[in-house]
């Protein structure tokens, strides 16, 4: 068989990737290896998740899947199994929150969303990493989020706080958060996904290359859920040019426009 002369070229070209891909999966984790080395790290050498970030997904109105009604847009879910596993006496508890969520949902009144939900808010958020302290300030409502990395404990309780208390550790390269003393007040989605006050929320950040985040969270809460359950989602970093946090005052008038039952 005949060669021409810039199909040699081709091949020798498709050849000498051989070698370096070999080397990446022997290396422990081809191309996964070669993007956590891409990643971009702290002075300390963990992953750098210092940015300003955004979900892109409809979450915040529901976490399961759902279709288009009014006033809200169709949704692909990110609970794990798309189903949240209620304790039969909590089904009630939900559904009334639905029925009602116009004027019980926190949003509705401008209220501090709670963690995780604040994270999945259309609105974006900053990280700012340090080693002893993770900050995360929200365009939302003027939130701001202490993370504690330095080793130290949960204060005793219970306390009731609105965004709970977050201690984090490094696993590897994922960045784990865990977070308790939260009130009863605080609502998953707009649709009446609730929990108690003895919710038990843990996140964990792993940045997959230079602009996305996989963001994973358990939530504990015997008394409302027959189990732990987990959702997942991609953070999205902003990148256009002088990209910044803006000033957000929440009335709650403005979300009538998201409730918008008959007779109102």
């Amino acid at each position: 068989m005949r060669f021409r002369f810039v199909d040699l070229l081709y091949l020798a070209a498709v050849l000498s990737l051989i070698p370096s891909t070999a080397g990446a999966q022997a290396a422990g984790g081809g191309s996964q290896a070669a993007g956590t080395a891409s990643i971009p790290r702290a002075g300390d050498g963990r992953p750098d998740l210092s940015g300003i970030w955004q979900v892109l997904n409809r979450a915040n109105d529901n976490l399961l899947s759902h279709s288009a009604s009014e006033g809200v847009p169709a949704g692909l879910g990110v609970v794990e199994g798309d189903e949240i596993p209620y304790r039969p006496e909590a089904v009630a508890q939900r559904d009334a929150n639905f029925a009602n969520r116009d004027t019980r949902d926190t949003e509705a009144n401008c209220y501090l969303p709670g963690v995780p939900r604040i994270t999945y808010m259309p609105f974006p958020f900053q990280i700012i990493q340090m080693p002893e302290t993770t900050t995360i300030l929200y365009e939302y409502a003027h939130a701001t989020r202490y993370i504690y990395t330095n080793g130290s404990a949960h204060p005793d309780g219970p306390i009731n706080w609105w965004m709970g208390d977050s201690r984090g550790r490094w696993d590897g390269d994922t960045l784990v958060v865990d977070v308790v003393h939260f009130g009863d007040q605080t609502w998953f989605d707009r649709t009446g996904n609730f929990h108690s006050e003895n919710l038990h929320v843990v996140e964990r950040y792993s940045l997959v290359d230079t602009d996305h985040i996989n963001y994973e969270v358990t939530i504990e809460d015997p008394t409302v859920f027959t189990r732990p359950w987990t959702m997942r989602m991609t953070l999205y970093r902003r990148t256009e040019p002088n990209f910044q946090l803006l000033d957000y005052d929440c009335y709650a008038f403005e979300w009538e426009q998201y409730y918008p039952y008959p007779g109102r």
